[in-house]
């Protein structure tokens, strides 16, 4: 997709409406330094250490979109636990006039709450076909963590969505994270754009994407090779018996 058919283009943090950022979640290095971000109309990664705020800043936009905090698709509407923040009355999403067909927020937190509730309404019935169909003909919960995982990328995801991914490689081995990745790009060449926050540099790999560093002085534009992630990747694995005697202090 250009630019201009991006289903979702950017946010915005309305900053003269929050209240202090000193309270929670605006004290988040994602959202004190937050501005505008840009999506690129294909996919876009956001990226930093533990405590950033990323997967908080996902769950806004998601939210902010229409999608259950706990994940799903926009008819999803099960809650386990009201946890998720009030970010997302502070942002202002800026669409583009074309919609999409499809669509799905997976967190990977509160996938087995989705899983939970898709076999609860398939036992209650009443929604014509079972919709375990629609992730492979199996129930989540009778596959392995890995398995369910890739079943929402490989069978639910059906393109010209907006797929918004919350560390997606949680369970995934190095092998399924290459062939998410070759899903993605199926999935973009049908007309399909991605937001995804990820620590993973196979992941975080796909060309020309947009990525989003987040630091506690702010957010960065970077190149995969710039990304803390591949860095330390790198180093380890081309000098494994170095870095662990770095790590132990031999």
């Amino acid at each position: 997709m250009r630019s201009s058919e991006a289903y979702l283009r950017g946010m915005e943090l309305q900053r003269h409406l929050v209240p202090s950022f000193r309270e929670y979640p605006f004290h988040l290095p994602a959202v004190q330094h937050l501005n505008k971000l840009n999506f690129h109309p294909k996919v876009t990664y956001i990226a930093g250490e533990n405590g950033m705020g990323k997967s908080t800043l996902m769950e806004a936009i998601a939210v902010a979109w229409g999608f259950n905090p706990e994940g799903g698709t926009i008819n999803f509407s099960f809650s386990t636990q009201s946890t998720h923040s009030r970010l997302h009355e502070y942002i202002r999403l800026i669409r583009s006039p074309y919609r999409p067909r499809d669509g799905f927020f997976f967190r990977a937190e509160s996938y087995y709450n989705v899983a939970t509730n898709i076999d609860d309404m398939d036992r209650e019935g009443g929604f014509g076909p079972p919709i375990r169909d629609s992730y492979g003909g199996k129930s989540l919960h009778e596959q392995s963590h890995g398995e369910s995982f890739f079943a929402a990328f490989a069978h639910r995801f059906g393109g010209r969505g907006l797929y918004i991914l919350d560390e997606p490689e949680a369970a995934l081995s190095p092998f399924r994270q290459m062939a998410m990745l070759a899903r993605i790009h199926e999935l973009v060449g049908q007309q399909s754009q991605f937001i995804i926050a990820t620590h993973s540099p196979i992941v975080m790999a796909y060309p020309e994407a947009t990525i989003y560093y987040l630091t506690p002085d702010g957010i960065e534009t970077r190149t995969l090779e710039e990304t803390d992630h591949y860095i330390v990747m790198k180093r380890f694995l081309g000098d494994k018996d170095g870095m662990l005697r770095q790590l132990f202090g031999d």
